[in-house]
């Protein structure tokens, strides 16, 4: 067995048999998303665990995001085959779609300029793209519901395009960065997996769509281009963390003083 599928192995394992559905790397535990019980974890049960990730060569550095939200997900992440006729029309149909936004948006009246943050920008992309691709003939767009059936706007992806004569289904996922910046190592994609607010409910396409912009100019917004990119190649890398809330950190039992 490679060193990459000993790592997952033993992430499959470790997670099943110790944090079952408890820790929110389940990518790689899916299958184990049964197991009931809380046992306890000990020095010897956590120690090969911690040793893995110190180890900086068997880290998951490089591995296919379609595997990780087909394992989630159970369902298949599609190419984009722009030879076929439904693909080719979607596809055309979101490039529109963009265009207009453009246009849209860089009106002096539109709501966007209001905004103080680039990271309030987004909102305003993904009403515009809902609305507009939801507005033609053949088609739905939505934001897509989550495994309770619960419509949520946080979290991969954020818009769910079906072709209604054929059923074919793109994920949208909007992203606004800095004109330039596209070779930075910022970090930008962000997924974390889990069964009940998994929103990935279809064999589907996935894309990300990028709008670059150059800042605010005299109080108004500037969405300079847009990219679209097809995520069937796309790779991404695990960071793995411990985690506590302040709920755990500040309890009464482990306080040893305050001020009065």
């Amino acid at each position: 067995m490679d060193k990459r599928k000993q790592y997952l192995e033993f992430w499959r394992r470790f997670l099943a048999q110790i944090l079952g559905p408890i820790l929110p790397v389940l990518i790689l535990c899916h299958a184990s998303a049964g197991w009931a019980g809380e046992p306890s974890i000990s020095n010897a049960d956590i120690e090969p665990f911690v040793h893995w990730l110190l180890d900086d060569g068997e880290r998951l550095e490089d591995v296919r995001f379609a595997e990780i939200a087909e394992t989630v997900s159970g369902y298949k992440v599609l190419p984009v085959d722009t030879t076929k006729t439904v693909d080719g029309a979607m596809l055309r149909h979101l490039q529109g779609s963009l265009d207009a936004m453009l246009l849209e948006l860089a009106k002096a009246e539109n709501p966007i300029h209001a905004v103080g943050r680039v990271n309030e920008i987004s909102r305003h992309v993904e009403d515009f793209l809902l609305s507009h691709l939801n507005a033609a003939e053949g088609y739905e767009c939505t934001i897509p519901p989550n495994a309770t059936g619960r419509v949520q706007r946080s979290g991969y992806p954020d818009l769910r395009l079906f072709h209604t004569a054929s059923g074919r289904v793109f994920y949208i996922d909007p992203k606004v960065y800095k004109l330039g910046s596209e070779t930075s190592s910022f970090r930008s994609f962000y997924f974390e997996p889990k069964l009940e607010t998994n929103k990935i409910l279809d064999n589907a396409s996935h894309l990300i769509v990028g709008i670059a912009h150059t800042g605010k100019v005299e109080g108004h917004w500037q969405l300079d281009t847009w990219k679209i990119v097809d995520l069937i190649n796309f790779r991404v890398r695990l960071k793995a963390e411990f985690q506590a809330s302040n709920r755990e950190l500040y309890k009464d039992e482990a306080v040893l003083g305050e001020s009065q």
